[in-house]
Formats: C-alpha cells, structure tokens, sequence
C-alpha cells in the first residue's frame, strides 16, 4: 500500500523503489493513481476507496486502474460505460467493520450483477477485519467466517489480509495481500509481537540541538509552565515542533535518541520548538544530532508515548 502518500514516506519513490518487488500497487484515491502513472508507474494500481464520482471512470479505464466497487451506487455507472472498458474491479464485502462494503445478505446477487456485465472483465472478493491487530479478539475470526460463508461457490481470487493479519493469522492460500503499516518498519499491534522483531524503520528524523542552558530545581520550562525541574538541569532546545509533523501532544518523558542513549522531552512541543533534559549528557553541544525517530528510536516508542499504541 502506497496510500496517503506511502503513509508520508513518498508515494512516487516508495512505489518506484518497490516496482520490481511487487504485482500492484494500493491509493486512497484517483489522484493518487494518477500521480503514480505520471511517474512512470504502470503496475496495477487499486483504488481502495473506489471511484467517488462517474466522472472519474473513464480516467480509470484510460489508465487501466483496478477500482474498489463497496456500494450498490457504484454499480449502475459501471454498467454505463462502454462495453469495451474491461474493468477489473474488488468487490468489498461488510463482513462486520461497517465502514464500507456491500452487506452480506447483497453480496452474492452484486457479484453475479457485475460479472454479468460486458464492461467488467474480472471481479476479486474483498473485506477488511476491524481487529487483526488484537490477537486474542474473536471479532477476526467472527468476520473470516462470514467472509467464507457469503462467497462459498465463488470462484474469483480473494483479498484480506493488511500488515496486521499477514504477521499474525494465517493468510488464506492465494489471498491477495495488502500490506501497509508493515512495509515503513511500524508494527500494526498494540503490544509486543515476535513477528515484527524483523521489521525494519525506512525512514529517520532527524534535527538537532540549537541551544543549551543550565536552570535550577524548580524552574518551569515551556508553554503553560506545566514542566518544572526537580534538580539542577541542563535543558536543550531542539528544532522541532508540531509544524514539522511532531505530535503536539507529546507528553513530557517522550524520548528522543542522542549520544547513544533516549532521553526525555520536558515541557510542552512547541509549533518549532522542543525542549529535551541534557542533563545526563553533559557533553552535548550546540549542532548535537537528535534522532526523533528511526533507526535507534522505534516510531513505535513515540506512539506509546503519545497513547496511539501500548508497544514501549
């Protein structure tokens, strides 16, 4: 999946770097697609949320973009178009999430409805699991079952598995994988898991420290005061800030990685500025690398720390 601009990595050059390693390739959206193409990218491209408008069809068919059907209102403009489109379409099943997809009790009389049509020349089976990521919830395996119960007799290739059931359910033979959180190095769960110890973080952030002063126990440091030392610190300042994309709701304790070692953010993140405890670091200078995250620092670390993950 190179969606949402490969998940802020680049979708030109994450997917141009994965050409040759991968049968197709995943966007949010027709713009998406089209940028790809643009590039140079003539792999299959999915539009996982379909098309959002008829007009965007014949740009699909042009570019021979593989299109996401969830709706029945999707149907009757596909049936519209020229009967020489050969489209290839996923066929998206609610099997529980209730986000998008064609009830079950429809799924069937859909699928035979768009096989039927001249303009379509294959349709894949789809669904989407609203909690692969938590091991122990019966929910995945609730909707698998409802998957496989609503296709039996169905002969068309599948598609179900996102990074979190390809590292931890087993992958239904020829399914069509879609993974996404996995292939930028972050683990889907929320706790520790051993199929993710290979994972690897594809990109690093990186800033450094831009001044340093000595302050005594009791002195507050940043915005609203709501950070005070409890000893002597020697306080860093950082060009960093939530306007960089950092989590502006960092807590005080989030770590970043300097000289080998984390140590704390104090104090609230500014929209340029962070201030980080140096005071165990006694060497750090002015122009002092400070990874955010990356290689030493699992982005996973800072989502703990910011509540959108229990990993740390």
């Amino acid at each position: 999946m190179v969606k949402s601009d490969a998940y802020g990595h680049g979708a030109v050059r994450v997917a141009v770097y994965l050409d040759d390693h991968t049968d197709a390739f995943g966007t949010t959206s027709l713009k998406e697609a089209l940028a790809l193409r643009s590039a140079g990218v003539m792999k299959p491209i999915l539009l996982l949320e379909g098309f959002f408008s008829p007009s965007e069809i014949p740009l699909i068919v042009e570019h021979q973009l593989w299109s996401t059907v969830h709706c029945e209102e999707q149907m009757k403009p596909l049936a519209e178009t020229p009967t020489d489109s050969r489209l290839r379409v996923f066929l998206k099943l609610d099997s529980g999430m209730h986000r998008l997809g064609i009830a079950p009790e429809n799924y069937v009389s859909a699928y035979k409805y768009l096989s039927s049509l001249p303009q379509i020349e294959q349709v894949m089976l789809m669904s989407h699991f609203a909690c692969a990521d938590e091991l122990d919830n019966p929910m995945t395996a609730h909707q698998l079952q409802l998957f496989e119960e609503t296709i039996r007799g169905i002969e068309a290739p599948t598609s179900l598995a996102s990074s979190p059931f390809i590292l931890g359910w087993p992958v239904p033979s020829g399914d069509i994988i879609r993974p996404g959180l996995m292939l930028y190095g972050a683990s889907p769960f929320q706790e520790l898991h051993p199929n993710t110890a290979q994972l690897e973080a594809v990109m690093s952030f990186s800033t450094e420290v831009i001044a340093i002063r000595e302050i005594p126990s009791g002195t507050s440091v940043g915005y609203g005061n709501n950070w005070s030392a409890e000893r002597p610190s020697r306080i860093g300042t950082i060009a960093l800030g939530y306007g960089d994309g950092y989590p502006r709701h960092a807590p005080s304790g989030t770590p970043v990685f300097i000289h080998g070692r984390q140590i704390p953010i104090v104090g609230r993140v500014s929209m340029d500025l962070v201030t980080v405890d140096l005071t165990e670091l006694p060497n750090t200078k002015i122009g002092t690398e400070v990874e955010v995250f990356g290689q030493n620092l699992s982005i996973n670390d800072v989502a703990s720390w910011c509540g959108t993950s229990r990993i740390r």
